[in-house]
C-alpha cells in the first residue's frame, strides 16, 4: 500500500502523477477485498469503478467541485480517498463508516444514498442551488445503467437537458444493475456493442483500412477515432441529445489513456453534458466477474475460493416465503410474480425456475411494479409484488390510488421488514406497518415463524382483496413446518399463553422473544399472557380486549416504528373500548433512523429480544403494583376518623 496510505485527500492524490494510477488502483482494489471479504458489503459494483473514481477525484476540485452517487453502494474508492482509509475496515460495522454516502460522515459526501434513481434530481437541485447562490463550481453525477430504468432518474434527466445549466451526468454502464438489466433502455444501450449494425460497420472499416497500402499509424488511429465517433452520433447518444444532453462516449472506463482526456474535456463543456463510461463489474476478482449478482451485496467469504465464510443452517424466510408461493401457484395458474430488479433478492429467481412465463422484472420502477400488478389485477390475475420494505415506501402513493382504492387482489410480499443489519438507516424496514395499516382494504399480516409464514401467504394470495405478508431478513427457526400451506381466518390472532398480570401482544418475529420473556417472568411468579395478533390490520381486537380485561397492564412489541404502528393500532382498540384503568406500554422502534449493526445487537439495544421484553414487563409491572399499592394507602388513609388523635 506504499500509494494508498500516503492519500488522506483528493490533494494528495493530485501529487501523484497518471502513470501511477494504475498501480494505485490495484493497492485500492486489495483494500476493498481484504475489507469487504471479512464484513461483507457491496464488493462488485465497487471493484468496477475504481479508475473512474480516481479519474474523477484527480480532476476535480471536491469538496468544492460536488459528486453525487446515486444508489452511493459503489463509494468506497471515494471514501478510501477522501480521508476514510484507515477507519475503511469498520465499513458497515456499528458505530463505523456507513456503506453509503453520508453527509454525517465526510464533507466530501454530497447527499445521503441508498436507493437508486435519487442521483440525478439530487445533483441538479444541486446546479440550481449553486445558480441562486451566484456560486462557480462543476456538478457531477455518478448513474449506473441500472439505475436508467428508474422513472426519477428520467425525470431528472428530462428537467435538467430542458435548461443550458452546466450538469454533468456520468454514465456508468456495466450492463447490471443488482440483477441483470431489463426493458427497452437496457436494449438500446446495449447494441452499441452487440447490435448487428456496430458489428458490421466494425468489419467493414477493418476491411477498408486494410485496402489502403501503407496506411501509417496515426492515420489507423484517426479511423478508428472516426469509428468510436460515429458509433456514438449513431446508436446510444441520440436518445440523451434528444433529452437535451450532449453526449460523450462510450469510453473504457479502465483506460486512463482514455478515461482522463475525455473527462478533462467534458469538465471544459457548457450546459448538460453525458459521459458514457463502459466498465466491467468485479473488475480485479475472478469469482466477482463470474458471479456479479452475489457478489454485489454479499456476506463476508473466503477470498480464495469466493464462497461464503460461514454456511446458512437453515433457509432463510425469503426462501421459505418463495417455496410456499410456489405451492400456491400451483393452484391457482392466475398466480403471477413481479418484482423491480430484485429476481435474487427476493428469491422469485426459485418462482422463475418452475414458471418462467409467469414472472415480470420490471427493472428499478417500483411505481410502475405496483400498478402494473394492478392493470393484472383487474383483468383477474393474481399478481404478488415482491420488493423489500424500503422499497416498497417508493410506490407509496400506486398502493393507496392504483390498488386498495380498487379493492384489486394483489399480494405485497414485504422482504426484509424491520432491522436489516449492516446496510442501516436507508434499508432497515421500519415503517410498513405504519404506513400500511391506515390504508382501507388492506390486510398486513406478519408471521412469529416460518410455518405460519407458508400459511399467511396462501391466506393473502387467496384473499379477494389487497394484502401485504411481512417477514424478516435472515434464517428462520427451525420449527416444524406443515405439509401444505393452509389459508388462516383473516383479522384473528391466538392467544399462546394465559396470564393473569400482564398480557404481551406480539406480531411477527416478536413473539417467540415475548414467548421466552413470559416465561422468565413466570419462574418470578408474575403470571403473564402473549398474544400473537398475527394481523396489525384487521386486528383481532376481539382476543385483545378480552386478554386485556384479566390483566392490570399491557406490552405490545412489533419490529417497527413505535409511531403510528401496531402498538398503536392495539391502544386506539383499547381506548375505543373504554379501558382506561390500565397501564400500557409500546416496546418498538424509536422516532429516529436506525444506525447500521448486527441485527442482534440493534434488537438488544430497542428493548426486542426476550431480555428486553422481561425488563419492559417487569419494570411496568412493578410501577403497576406501587400505584395500585400506594392507592390503597390512601384509600386507607382517607377512611380514618378526622378527630385529636394523639394518644390514640
Amino acid at each position: 500500500m506504499s500509494l494508498l496510505k500516503n492519500i488522506h485527500s483528493p490533494a494528495d492524490l493530485k501529487r501523484l502523477s497518471p502513470e501511477q494510477f494504475p498501480e494505485l488502483c490495484q493497492e485500492i482494489r486489495e483494500q476493498i477485498l481484504t475489507v469487504v471479504s471479512n464484513v461483507g458489503g457491496h464488493l462488485a459494483s465497487n471493484l468496477g469503478v475504481v479508475e473512474l473514481t480516481v479519474a474523477l477525484q484527480y480532476l476535480l476540485d471536491t469538496p468544492k467541485d460536488k459528486i453525487v452517487w446515486d444508489t452511493s453502494n459503489q463509494a468506497y474508492t471515494h471514501k478510501l480517498l477522501t480521508g476514510r482509509r484507515e477507519q475503511f475496515h469498520t465499513l458497515r460495522q456499528y458505530g463505523g463508516l456507513s456503506g453509503f454516502c453520508k453527509r454525517e460522515e465526510s464533507v466530501y459526501d454530497t447527499f445521503n444514498a441508498g436507493h437508486a434513481g435519487t442521483g440525478v434530481s439530487a445533483a441538479f437541485g444541486m446546479v440550481e442551488a449553486r445558480e441562486q447562490r451566484n456560486e462557480k463550481h462543476k456538478v457531477v453525477c455518478v448513474v449506473g445503467d441500472g439505475a436508467m430504468t428508474a422513472g426519477m432518474t428520467l425525470e431528472g434527466l428530462h428537467h435538467a437537458g430542458g435548461t443550458n445549466k452546466d450538469f454533468i451526468v456520468v454514465l456508468n454502464d456495466n450492463q447490471m444493475s443488482i440483477s441483470k438489466n431489463v426493458g427497452a433502455i437496457s436494449a438500446y444501450l446495449n447494441r452499441t456493442f452487440t447490435g448487428e449494425f456496430y458489428a458490421r460497420m466494425r468489419e467493414e472499416t477493418g476491411q477498408l483500412l486494410r485496402k489502403i497500402p501503407h496506411i501509417g499509424l496515426e492515420v489507423q488511429k484517426i479511423a478508428r477515432r472516426a469509428e468510436e465517433l460515429a458509433k456514438g452520433a449513431i446508436l446510444p447518444g441520440l436518445l440523451f441529445e434528444e433529452l437535451g444532453f450532449q453526449y460523450a462516449g462510450p469510453i473504457d472506463g479502465h483506460n486512463f489513456e482514455h478515461l482522463l482526456p475525455t473527462l478533462e474535456n467534458v469538465l471544459k463543456m457548457k450546459g448538460p453534458v453525458l459521459l458514457h463510461v463502459i466498465t466491467k463489474k468485479g473488475l480485479g476478482y475472478q469469482a466477482a466477474m463470474d458471479n456479479p449478482v452475489w457478489f454485489h451485496a454479499c456476506p463476508p467469504f473466503v477470498r480464495e475460493t469466493g464462497v461464503p465464510a460461514k454456511k446458512a443452517v437453515r433457509p432463510s424466510y425469503t426462501s421459505l416465503a418463495i417455496d410456499a408461493l410456489i405451492k400456491v401457484a400451483h393452484q391457482d395458474k392466475r398466480v403471477v410474480a413481479i418484482t423491480a430488479a430484485m429476481c435474487e433478492g427476493t428469491g422469485l429467481n426459485a418462482f422463475e425456475k418452475v414458471f418462467p412465463d409467469r414472472i415480470y422484472d420490471v427493472g428499478i420502477a417500483e411505481q410502475h411494479a405496483v400498478t402494473f400488478a394492478a392493470g393484472m389485477a383487474a383483468q383477474g390475475m393474481k399478481p404478488v409484488v415482491a420488493l423489500y420494505s424500503t422499497f416498497l415506501q417508493r410506490a407509496y402513493d400506486q398502493v393507496v390510488h392504483d390498488v386498495a382504492t380498487q379493492n384489486l387482489p394483489v399480494t405485497f410480499c414485504i422482504d426484509r421488514g424491520g432491522l436489516v443489519a449492516e446496510d442501516g438507516t436507508t434499508h432497515h424496514g421500519a415503517f410498513d406497518f405504519a404506513f400500511l395499516r391506515h390504508v382501507p382494504n388492506m390486510v398486513v399480516a406478519a408471521p412469529k415463524d416460518e410455518n405460519e409464514l407458508q400459511h399467511m401467504m396462501k391466506t393473502c394470495v387467496t384473499h379477494d382483496g389487497p394484502a401485504s405478508v411481512r417477514y424478516a431478513r435472515g434464517v428462520s427457526l427451525g420449527v416444524p413446518m406443515d405439509p401444505e400451506p393452509t389459508a388462516l381466518p383473516i383479522g384473528k390472532g391466538e392467544l399462546l399463553r394465559e396470564g393473569t398480570d400482564v398480557a404481551i401482544v406480539a406480531i411477527g418475529v416478536t413473539v417467540w422473544p415475548a414467548m421466552k420473556a413470559a416465561e422468565r417472568l413466570a419462574q418470578e411468579g408474575i403470571s403473564a399472557a402473549v398474544v400473537n395478533a398475527r394481523f396489525v390490520k384487521p386486528l383481532d381486537t376481539e382476543l385483545i380486549i378480552k386478554t386485556a380485561k384479566n390483566v392490570r397492564c399491557l406490552v405490545t412489541v412489533e419490529e417497527g416504528c413505535k409511531m403510528g404502528g401496531f402498538g398503536s393500532a392495539v391502544l386506539e382498540a383499547l381506548s375505543e373500548e373504554g379501558i382506561t384503568n390500565l397501564r400500557t406500554k409500546v416496546i418498538g422502534l424509536p422516532d429516529w433512523y436506525i444506525e447500521q449493526g448486527p441485527q442482534d445487537l440493534l434488537r438488544e439495544r430497542y428493548g426486542l429480544t426476550a431480555d428486553g421484553i422481561y425488563n419492559n414487563v417487569k419494570a411496568l409491572f412493578g410501577a403497576s403494583v406501587a400505584t395500585d399499592d400506594a392507592a390503597r394507602l390512601a384509600s386507607l388513609v382517607g377512611s380514618l376518623p378526622h378527630g385529636d388523635e394523639q394518644g390514640s
